[in-house]
């Protein structure tokens, strides 16, 4: 999951990058706010992964305050001026946008984000990262009994309304008083996928995707592919899948 931040002095600006935020999955909105003093405040005590970040704002320039967020999140410039398109890039610019800033434009900018971060890797050693992020202990629906689950080991995740149920390579079903959004924050981003409302799955454990369905390699289960995240699941796979160039 990337925690993102929106920063632009106008509210229907705002509320246009809110409505593209919500309809893809492994962005989760932080801070939707027109005061830029107040994003630079929320950057100082809080981890955030992406900046869409305005350029010509009262208070503060988006220039200037990409340089004072010192590198600590990536930054998409949306904005009218392009003029500023070749200095933006001195900073930790992804990329930069102009309005009227299009879904597909912004679909494929935060997909380069997708592409090249991991969540929690970035002030941790490897050391580190192997021992927190290889693998997760969650409280069973068995009273008192806490199971150990290395991520690896997951196919895939469904949302049993108030509980997940977390399914394994050794067909082993684990129901914990979790919520999706819980797993989604948790589970590393560059390998696990929330491809519908109520399922979550492991890349590298698809063994074939037939028209709307997800089928593994382990299983038979199919998990489906909801409308909402159909676009955004064959981007991912897109980079993957050999086709003919004739």
């Amino acid at each position: 999951m990337i925690k993102c931040i929106i920063v632009d002095d106008e509210p229907s600006a705002v509320d246009i990058l809110k409505i593209y935020v919500e309809k893809i999955p492994y962005l989760s909105l932080q801070l939707a706010t027109t005061d830029a003093i107040e994003a630079l405040t929320f950057i100082q005590t809080n981890q955030t992964d992406l900046i869409f970040l305005d350029i010509n704002m009262p208070d503060i320039s988006g220039l200037d305050f990409a340089k004072l967020t010192q590198n600590k999140a990536k930054i998409i410039f949306t904005t009218a001026y392009s003029e500023f398109a070749l200095d933006s890039y001195q900073y930790n610019t992804v990329d930069y946008l102009m309005k009227p800033v299009s879904f597909d434009d912004f679909l494929r900018a935060s997909q380069k984000v997708l592409n090249n971060i991991t969540p929690q890797s970035k002030e941790s050693t490897p050391n580190e990262k192997e021992s927190v992020d290889d693998y997760i202990y969650v409280k069973t629906e068995h009273k008192g009994k806490i199971a150990k689950i290395m991520f690896k080991d997951i196919l895939y995740v469904e949302s049993l309304k108030n509980y997940v149920a977390i399914y394994t390579t050794d067909k082993e079903q684990i129901v914990s008083l979790l919520t999706m959004k819980e797993m989604e924050e948790r589970l590393p981003s560059n390998n696990f996928f929330r491809c519908h409302k109520s399922f979550i799955v492991a890349l590298d454990k698809i063994k074939a995707v037939d028209g709307n369905e997800i089928i593994f390699q382990e299983l038979k289960d199919k998990v489906p592919i909801g409308a909402t995240y159909r676009d955004s699941f064959f981007l991912i796979l897109n980079p993957k899948i050999l086709s003919s160039k004739g």
